[in-house]
């Protein structure tokens, strides 16, 4: 059976890889992933401990930063390490999720050394360099597993074969679709979270904005606190202009917010489905809550465009009369599930693609696809 290689460099990443390795490995695939990036970094959850935790699947893990390095040193080093390990370990198929600068170094060494390449949610558009990074993986990789048909028709706007694309779904929202296995009172008790009643709060530095973040988190954060509502926040990624965030973070009262390195993703997942709002500009806010039924609130340009659903509104950071209205008006609603992104089936279909012959038969060779 041939083997698969997973790369994950982010808790975020890792929630949406781990359906469909999970269930490679069921199908009887050879499984393992190549573990970087924010996994490997104490400051933020050491997350690495998670991926150990997966049964059944080898974790290698390569520490490609230092705290303060730009993307483009990230890139490089990145590069360096794969290569070398890809010669070592010579996977069937090497499978990249997104945006992240560690999906690119690696879907360009798979690239450059004609290794199979599998490109998980491409073809989404959003804000900043983050779609950039997106676009070129979606370049550089052979095939393409996308969320949505429309998803889909961007990939094939960019020179890809249609026979390269397969519209699956999201994978995280498979794990979604199910009882978490945990209970909120577990995950109140692991975290020592105290609020009956919580939004949750995701902020991330945009990298074209890096030297604003400090000012954005400065009136995000502000209003959350004007409010009096207690909130959860999951601390930012490590992307430039995360330190302005993190002194924001910790200044706040913390009988009114909760910070957290990172959560276990079924935890989250848990949090998730009883929170009454969410708030920031992570991905969850536009794919996994709307999915939930839970109203979010879309801040500031990094997720621009990603996602159109009922529940989901926007704001900049700056907009205090929208994020007040936002508050008192979206508190505790419900909304009926979005499933524009998927039902819940992608690791199904994932494996099936997997499983036909066909799929190792396409050559390496890319060719640029006119629209027709």
């Amino acid at each position: 059976m041939q083997s698969l290689l997973f790369v994950t460099g982010t808790r975020a990443d890792f929630g949406k890889l781990e359906p469909l390795a999970s269930a490679a490995r069921d199908a009887g695939f050879d499984v393992s992933f190549f573990v970087t990036g924010m996994h490997l970094m104490e400051r933020y959850g050491l997350t690495k401990l998670e991926v150990q935790k997966t049964p059944g699947i080898v974790s290698y893990e390569f520490m490609n930063q230092r705290a303060g390095d730009p993307q483009d040193t990230i890139l490089a080093k990145t590069v360096l390490g794969f290569s070398d390990f890809v010669a070592e370990q010579k996977p069937d198929l090497v499978i990249v999720h997104g945006d992240r600068v560690e999906a690119l170094a690696c879907a360009l060494v798979c690239a450059t050394n004609y290794v199979r390449c599998a490109h998980i949610e491409g073809g989404e558009v959003s804000g900043t360099i983050d779609e950039i990074f997106r676009h070129c993986n979606s370049k550089l990789a052979n095939y393409h597993f996308v969320s949505s048909e429309n998803a889909g028709k961007r990939v094939q706007a960019l020179g890809e074969p249609s026979d390269s694309i397969y519209v699956i779904g999201s994978p995280e929202l498979d794990f979604h679709s199910k009882p978490s296995g945990v209970t909120l009172e577990e995950v109140k008790a692991r975290y020592d979270i105290g609020f009956d009643d919580y939004g949750i709060c995701v902020f991330h530095p945009v990298t074209s904005e890096a030297d604003q973040m400090g000012a954005q988190a400065q009136a995000l954060y502000g209003q959350l606190q004007a409010s009096g509502k207690n909130f959860v926040l999951i601390l930012p990624n490590n992307d430039p202009g995360s330190e302005a965030i993190f002194d924001i973070i910790n200044a706040l009262p913390s009988d009114q917010f909760r910070a957290i390195p990172s959560m276990r993703f079924a935890h989250f997942s848990e949090l998730m489905k009883n929170a009454s709002v969410m708030v920031g500009n992570s991905s969850a806010g536009v794919r996994e809550v709307p999915f939930l039924g839970v109203p979010s609130l879309d801040v500031g340009s990094r997720q621009t465009n990603r996602a159109q659903a009922p529940s989901v509104h926007n704001a900049a950071a700056t907009d205090e009369i929208a994020i007040r209205a936002f508050l008192t008006n979206q508190w505790g609603k419900r909304y009926e599930p979005h499933t524009a992104f998927g039902e819940g089936n992608a690791t199904e279909r994932f494996v099936t693609t997997l499983q036909n012959p066909e799929f190792w038969q396409s050559g390496l060779q890319k060719e640029f696809v006119d629209a027709v």
